[in-house]
Formats: structure tokens, sequence, C-alpha cells
């Protein structure tokens, strides 16, 4: 009898984990899978380093929150342009210039902060730092080729992306604080190391990668302008065929745009996410300084990723009864009343204790989202449709932290709450707009389900 718990607790961990071991036992996947973590490392790691170092040098969260906002938008732009240039013409032909563009403006970057150069300089240099190459989207993007017409195992390969992204922040906030604290150059140089070190794994392993757009063009024998135009004549074709099949269903009129209330509402749904997320990221930093624990910041997120991680594998463990709508809108007003909790919180051991309650619920609200595009926007403009959601938690992001290092400079951490508060309560309000379209639509089929 003794052996029943742990017989079930295998048994469990096979049917959360099983999966996943077996992706990864492929033949080269476990090192471009990881190596893109590794290379990712810019994205917990650069936000939280200026943000410390500014304020250190300069003094200012105005000045911190800045930057910050110009890297985000900097990044929302160059992210789709570098996606795109890596279609045309291969991954590894993009990344290893785009690398060695953010080598160089990070060095330059973190030796005008120590040298407390003027500010106009710093935001000359931080867009530059946005030329990061889409290493999530890459790997994906290898996943998808390698197990093309595999359905199942398409769709845990990009949960397993999902869990490797919130491993990388768990890792990096805390990393990027403790190093920040003691030296933003060696924050920086710990940085650079793991771009490195993640782009030669990623990169050398050729078998895996997927032809671009040039190599396919070779292959056929034309240039890749004709490539190009033959592929648009097809995706013409088929465009015009599912709108017909969407027609006939009822699901959409001809020309219908997209933009209905429930798109909307997810934008700004994903805006207000974006906002206020990254304004208690400078808040809980501002706190940390005036109680003299900064080297803790790092640890605080770390929280709310790992504890968003488990929230992924569980949620993509089960196969759930209870309606879409239901499990967005939940997951979404647990995540944002609970941050609205910071500005009730005097220390940071309690903001990191409601970072892991609400945490199990940030990653299930992003798939939950994903999940409701599928409903609202027909498959012809699905990618159009992410594309927008993406770009405007991008855009939150960097408008968050602006007016947050505003109210803290002058009202100190708890005028940063104050601004977390209000954008968490406005994002949930203005979600609820599109609440009739967004339930409508999950009780038709998803629009990419249609028969054409």
């Amino acid at each position: 009898m003794r052996f029943i718990p742990v017989s079930g607790l295998k048994d469990a961990s096979h049917r959360l984990f099983g999966g996943y071991a077996e992706l990864l036992r492929m033949p080269h996947t476990a090192r471009f899978a990881i190596g893109s973590v590794i290379a990712c490392m810019p994205f917990p790691m650069v936000g939280m380093t200026i943000t410390i170092s500014v304020q250190h040098y300069y003094g200012n969260y105005t000045l911190a929150g800045a930057l910050s906002a110009v890297q985000a938008i900097a990044l929302a732009i160059m992210s789709p342009v570098l996606g795109k240039l890596v279609d045309k013409f291969g991954q590894r032909q993009v990344s290893i210039p785009t690398i060695i563009v953010w080598i160089v403006a990070a060095t330059a970057m973190v030796s005008c902060i120590t040298a407390r150069v003027p500010s106009w300089i710093l935001f000359v240099i931080v867009p530059f730092m946005s030329a990061i190459p889409p290493w999530g989207a890459m790997s994906r993007k290898r996943w998808t080729t390698l197990l093309h017409g595999d359905r199942v195992r398409t769709d845990r390969a990009l949960s397993l992306s999902g869990v490797f992204d919130e491993a990388m922040w768990v890792i990096g906030n805390p990393l990027a604080s403790t190093l920040a604290v003691i030296s933003g150059v060696l924050a920086f140089s710990v940085t650079g190391m793991c771009v490195i070190v993640g782009a030669l794994m990623f990169l050398t392993e050729l078998s895996t990668e997927p032809p671009s757009q040039t190599d396919l063009a070779r292959k056929a024998g034309i240039s890749r302008k004709e490539y190009r135009r033959r592929e648009a004549l097809k995706a013409a074709k088929l465009r015009g065929r599912a709108e017909a099949a969407e027609e006939k269903a009822g699901l959409l009129k001809s020309g219908q745009s997209i933009w209905g209330p429930g798109l909307i509402a997810m934008c700004v749904t994903w805006f207000g996410i974006g906002a206020f997320q990254s304004a208690a990221g400078i808040s809980i930093v501002a706190m940390a300084t005036e109680q003299n624990m900064r080297q803790w910041v790092g640890f605080v997120s770390a929280c709310f990723s790992f504890s968003s991680m488990i929230g992924a594998i569980f949620y993509g463990a089960k196969n759930w009864t209870i309606p879409l709508w239901k499990r967005f809108y939940f997951c979404l007003i647990v995540v944002d009343l609970g941050t609205c909790l910071f500005m009730f919180a005097g220390k940071l051991w309690i903001i990191m204790v409601i970072y892991l309650i609400i945490g199990v619920c940030q990653s299930p609200t992003w798939i939950n989202g994903n999940q409701l595009m599928l409903h609202l926007v027909p498959p012809t403009r699905f990618t159009e449709g992410m594309a927008w959601t993406g770009a405007m938690n991008s855009i939150g992001g960097s408008a968050g932290s602006a007016i947050a290092g505003i109210f803290i400079d002058h009202m100190g951490s708890h005028g940063g709450f104050l601004v977390v508060t209000a954008l968490a309560l406005a994002s949930l309000v203005l979600s609820f707009t599109g609440f009739r379209q967004i339930k409508q639509s999950t009780e038709t089929p998803m629009l990419t389900q249609v028969e054409v």
C-alpha cells in the first residue's frame, strides 16, 4: 500500500511531462529549443538592468521608465520587421548581423550609463537594443516544420515553448536584479554571454532550420520575387475559397471588417495588461529601493513567472469543459484584481505572495485569449489579429512604465501602485465592452475549423 502514492505520482508526472520529454528526445530538438531560451535572456534582463542602473547613476525613475518605454516601442516595431526578413532570407542570415548590432548597442549603453552622459544620448542608443532576433518565433517555426502534419505533437511543442518562455523569466528577473545591484557592467556582460551561447546552440543546429523564401525560390529555379508572386496568387485563391465558405456558413459577410467589438476589446485588454504589469515592475523596483532590498526585485518578479509557468503546465494538461469565455474572464479578473492589491502591500514579501497566487492565472489568460482569436477572426486574417494584440501589449507596456515613472518621482512607490490599480481596473472594465460578441462567438465553431 505504501507504494500506491509513489505510483500515482509517477503516473501523474508521466501524463504531465511525458509528452514534453518525448519531444526533447527527438534528434536535434533539445539543442535549438534550449538555445532559443538562453538567447532570449535580453527580454527579462535588459529592462530590469536599465531600470536599476539608470536609477542608481541618475537617481531618476522618470528617465528609467522613459528609456524602457522607448526600448519596448522599438522592439514592437522591429520584431515584425525582423520576422519578415527571417522568412525572406533565413534564420542565420538575419540573426548574425542583428546580434552584432545588439552587442555594440549594449556595450555603448552600459558605458554611457556608468559615465553619466547626457540623457539624450541614452535615448539615441536604446532603440538599437531592440535588435533582438525573434528567437521564440524561430523556434516555434522549427517545431511546426519538423512536426508538420502531426497536430497533437505540434500543439504540445507550442505548449512546451510557452513553458520555456516562463522559465526564462523565472531565471532572468532575479539574475538581472542581483547582477545590476552589484554592477550594471556585470549585468550587461552576463546578458551578452547568454546571447552568444544561446545563438551558437541555435544557429549551429542546421538540420532543423526551415528553408527561407530564397531557398525555396532557388529550388524552384525562379527568383525570390517570382516565387513570392506565385505564393501570393495561391494565397489569394485560398482566401477567396475561405471567405466564400465562411459566408455560406453565415459566419462572415463578404468584405466584413475584423474590427468588431470582440477584437477591439481584446486589443484594449492586451494594452491594459502590458501597461499595468510594466507599471507594477517599475513600482516594485521603487519600493525595494525605499526598503533597501533592490537585490530581491528579480526574485519577486520571478515568483510571478514561476507561478505562471506552473499554471501553463497544468492548464494545458487538462481537457476543459467550462466554456472558453468563462475561463477567459475568470482568469483575467484574478490577474487584474490581484494586481490591485499591490497598493495595500507595505512589504516586498507580501507582493511576492500575491504574485504566487495570481500568477497561476497569467499564462491561462494568454492561452484563452489566443483561443478566443480563433473564434473572433477568420483564418485568412488570424495572423493579422494576433499581430494587433501583440503590438498593443508592447505599446501598453511602454506607456505603463513611462506613466508610473512620473508618479514614482513625485509620490514614491505608492504613486506607482496607484497607477497600477487605475490601469488594471480600467483594463478589466473595458474588456467587457466586447463581452456579447466574445460569448456568442465561442458558442459557434472556430473559424479556423470551417471546411473550405
